[in-house]
């Protein structure tokens, strides 16, 4: 016993000090929000349009790139001769509304809200959420997971997963929502009583992500359910996850 509370002293405090101490340091690959320089823009040049893999960038007037559909696989970035989008390293992306998700040259993302009134009041210090993976592949669901080890700690902010709605305040949806699992999905929200949120995690679960268009999904979350917060990513960091839940709770502003 005396070696292992030796042990434990000598790890120290493993959880990160966010929000109210500096983020973890992300890794050098990781791609934040975009940037886009319409000054360098071709006339007519539509090349960054044409290499995107889910049709998030329009390179008309005024080129604007769709968070809920960027996969942040920067193809766009080689494809640009003239180097008019690059990503910064910007975690914080969560939005309230879908169209805030649409990015341009001119205009900053405006991140999500907290909750307001009764909701707020309701959910604020204690919120429990039945996570739903909705035909995901596993990576958005790896980084929500990873929120509750001990470097995370997600329930220190009041915030847990739970395995029955009818324990849940909302969900968390990943994936595409495919045929399969939108009745599953569907009869789960039904079973979480009233007030209730839904959190759509990854470009899967806002609009499809690489699975637009396909016959056997729903293309995300908002065919069969209301979502009021969007995270998105392919897949989100986990600090991003956790900026966006606390954003929506009120913890941060």
């Amino acid at each position: 016993m005396i070696r292992i509370l030796l042990a434990r002293a000598l790890q120290g405090f493993k959880t990160i000090p966010f929000p109210k101490g500096d983020p973890p340091e992300l890794p050098s690959r990781f791609p934040g929000l975009p940037v886009i320089d319409a000054s360098r823009c071709r006339p007519g040049c539509t090349k960054c349009e044409n290499a995107c893999p889910t049709g998030a960038i329009s390179a008309g007037d005024g080129m604007s790139i769709d968070l809920g559909k960027c996969l942040f696989c920067t193809d766009c970035i080689g494809a640009c001769p003239e180097g008019a989008i690059s990503f910064s390293r910007e975690y914080r992306l969560s939005v309230r509304s879908r169209d805030d998700l649409i990015v341009t040259a001119n205009q900053q993302l405006r991140r999500a809200d907290a909750l307001s009134g009764q909701l707020r009041s309701i959910l604020g210090r204690s919120l429990r959420l039945r996570v739903v993976s909705a035909g995901g592949c596993n990576a958005c669901e790896s980084d929500v997971n990873v929120l509750n080890t001990i470097g995370w700690d997600l329930s220190r902010f009041g915030i847990q997963y739970v395995a029955s709605p009818r324990h849940a305040d909302g969900i968390i949806v990943t994936g595409p929502v495919t045929k399969h699992m939108e009745t599953a999905l569907k009869k789960t929200y039904d079973a979480i009583p009233e007030p209730k949120i839904v959190v759509a995690v990854g470009a899967c679960a806002i609009s499809g992500g690489p699975f637009i268009g396909h016959d056997e999904t729903d293309n995300g979350a908002e065919s069969t359910v209301p979502v009021d917060l969007y995270i998105p990513g392919c897949p989100p960091h986990p600090l991003t996850i956790l900026e966006g839940l606390l954003r929506l709770i009120g913890r941060i502003s």
